[in-house]
C-alpha cells in the first residue's frame, strides 16, 4: 500500500483536487522511483498541466517561490482539526514545461509551458527520475508495491524507459547525456550518487559523458558540491561512491587531495591492506547510513596529510608530521567547501587526534581525562575503530580507551574546580598571566587524584607558586 504519511496524504489530495478540476496531475520524479524500489520517499513532488496562476488560485496557502520556472509550493490546509499533516513541509507542484537555454549551468533562462507530460519528463536528468504516477489510478489496480520495479500497471506513465532501467539497475541520462550535463553540471555528481545509493551501474554512454565533462563540475558552487559529496558519505554507500568518483575522473576535480592518496604506499607491518587510497576506501565502507556529517568527513580526511609527507626512510616508510600537515590541508578543503565553523572545528579535531589512541596506555590520568573531554568523543572512538579495522584489525588501543571512557563517571572527567581566580585573589595573588598556569597545575593534581579539597589545592599553590 502507499505509505500512510502526512506528506503523501497531502500530495494525494493535491493530485485529486487538480484532476477534479480537469487537469492532468501525477506524482513525479524521485518519489515515484523510491516507491517502486520499496523505499519511503523523503518528499513528494506533483507535476501537472495546470499553469502556476491556476495552482495559485486553486489552493489557499501557496508560495510562488519558483513560479518563473513553473513551480509553486502548496502548503495544503489539513482536512480536519485532528489531521497531523499540519506542519509538514509544502508540496512542490510543477507545471509541465520545456526548458530553454541553461546559460548559468544550473537553471533554464526561460521555460515554456506545455500540455504534454512526455515533453516535460524529457527535460529531466535520468530515466529512473522520469517516471510519473497517478496514485488514484494505481491504487485501484495495484494495491501493493512489490519492492522492485514492476511491469507496467495502470497509472504508471513511462515516456523515457525509466521502468526498464529501474528493473535493470542502470543510471542513464535522458536523451543526449552531454546535453543533460551541460544544462546542470551538478548532475555529474548526482549520477554517481544515485549509482552508489541504489547499487546501480552507470550506462556506458552516460559514463563516457561524465568523464568527458568532468572538468565542468567547477562551474557548480562549492556549497552544492559539498552537499552532494556529503550525501555520498552519509547514505551508507560511501566506498562505492568514491570508487565511482575516481572511475569517472570527478575525484581529481572536486577533491584532488584525496585523489593524491592513490599509489601512496604504507608500511606493510601496520597497513597490510595497501596504499592510503585503499585504506581510506576500506574505512569509508564502514560509514553507516545517517552517520554524523563530521564523522564522515573526518573519515575521508583523516590521512589527507600522508601524500605530501611520504618518505622512504632506511628502516621503513614514514609520514613525519602528517597529522599537522593533514590539519592544514583539511582546513583549506573545508574552507573552500564553505563548511560552518562548528563543523570545521570538529572535523579538524578528528584529524588532529586520530593517532593519540596509541599513546593512551601511557597517558597520565589527567591527560587521559582531558582526552575524554574532546567534543563528541564518541566520534573519535568511532573513527579510531574504523581506522583499525581498515588496517591490521588490532583493536587493543580502542578497547582500552573505550572501556575506561565508558567506566569513568562524568564528575571524574569534568570535576568541579577546587579553586578559581577569585580564590587566588583572596589568597593574596595578583591577577595576571600566571593565573592560567596555577589553575592548570591545580586541575592536573585534581585529575590525578593527588588533591581532593580546596585546602589541599591552596597548599599546592603556596608550595609551587610562592607569592613574590
Amino acid at each position: 500500500m502507499f505509505p500512510a504519511t502526512p506528506q503523501f496524504e497531502a500530495a494525494l489530495r493535491i493530485v485529486r483536487t487538480l484532476q477534479s478540476a480537469g487537469y492532468e496531475a501525477y506524482l513525479a520524479g524521485g518519489c515515484v522511483r523510491d516507491l517502486l524500489l520499496g523505499r519511503s520517499p523523503e518528499d513528494y513532488d506533483v507535476a501537472t498541466s495546470a499553469t502556476p496562476d491556476v495552482v495559485l488560485r486553486m489552493f489557499p496557502r501557496t508560495f510562488a517561490v519558483g513560479a518563473h520556472f513553473g513551480v509553486v509550493l502548496v502548503a495544503e490546509v489539513p482536512a480536519s482539526s485532528s489531521d497531523t499533516s499540519r506542519g509538514h513541509k509544502p508540496t512542490e507542484v510543477a507545471t509541465f514545461r520545456s526548458d530553454g537555454v541553461y546559460s548559468d549551468g544550473r537553471r533554464p533562462d526561460a521555460v515554456q509551458y506545455t500540455l504534454s507530460a512526455a515533453e516535460d519528463v524529457r527535460r529531466r536528468d535520468f530515466t529512473i527520475n522520469g517516471l510519473l504516477l497517478d496514485p488514484l489510478r494505481w491504487a485501484a489496480s495495484a494495491p501493493a508495491f512489490p519492492g522492485k520495479a514492476p511491469a507496467v500497471r495502470e497509472g504508471l506513465v513511462d515516456h523515457v524507459g525509466g521502468l526498464a532501467d529501474l528493473d535493470a539497475g542502470v543510471i542513464r541520462a535522458i536523451g543526449r547525456p552531454e546535453l543533460r550535463f551541460e544544462e546542470d553540471q551538478l548532475r555529474l555528481l548526482r549520477a554517481v550518487r544515485f549509482a552508489a545509493r541504489f547499487g546501480f551501474t552507470i550506462d556506458p554512454a552516460t559514463h563516457s559523458a561524465i568523464r568527458a565533462l568532468a572538468a565542468r563540475i567547477h562551474a557548480v558552487s562549492r556549497e552544492r558540491i559539498r552537499d552532494e559529496i556529503t550525501r555520498m558519505l552519509t547514505e551508507g554507500r560511501a566506498r562505492r561512491a568514491f570508487a565511482l568518483l575516481d572511475e569517472t575522473d570527478l575525484l581529481v576535480q572536486v577533491l584532488p587531495e584525496v585523489a593524491a592518496m592513490k599509489g601512496i604506499q604504507q608500511p606493510p607491518d601496520f597497513h597490510p591492506e595497501g596504499d592510503v587510497w585503499t585504506h581510506t576506501l576500506l574505512l569509508l565502507a564502514q560509514l553507516e547510513p545517517g552517520c554524523p556529517v563530521t564523522l564522515a568527513w573526518g573519515a575521508l580526511l583523516h590521512d589527507i596529510g600522508k601524500p605530501p609527507t611520504f618518505r622512504q626512510a632506511p628502516d621503513r616508510i614514514r609520514f613525519d608530521g602528517h597529522v599537522e600537515v593533514g590539519m592544514a590541508i583539511g582546513a583549506r578543503i573545508l574552507q573552500s567547501l564553505r563548511f560552518s565553523n562548528d563543523e570545521t572545528r570538529m572535523i579538524l579535531a578528528l584529524i588532529q587526534n586520530h593517532m593519540r589512541f596509541a599513546d593512551a596506555v601511557h597517558m597520565r590520568a589527567s591527560t587521559l581525562k582531558r582526552f575524554f573531554r574532546l567534543e563528541n568523543f564518541s566520534q573519535h572512538l568511532a573513527l579510531h575503530r574504523m581506522d583499525c579495522l581498515a588496517a591490521g584489525g588490532n583493536l587493543d588501543h580502542w578497547e582500552f580507551v573505550r572501556q575506561r571512557y565508558e567506566a569513568m563517571p562524568e564528575e571524574d572527567v569534568r570535576p568541579k574546580p577546587l579553586l578559581t581566580g577569585h580564590d587566588l585573589i583572596a589568597a593574596g595573588y595578583v591577577p595576571g598571566a600566571e593565573f592560567k598556569h596555577i589553575l592548570q597545575a591545580v586541575e592536573d593534581a585534581q585529575l590525578e587524584g593527588s588533591i581532593t579539597t580546596p585546602d589541599e589545592a591552596l597548599r599546592l599553590v603556596h608550595e609551587r607558586f610562592p607569592r613574590q
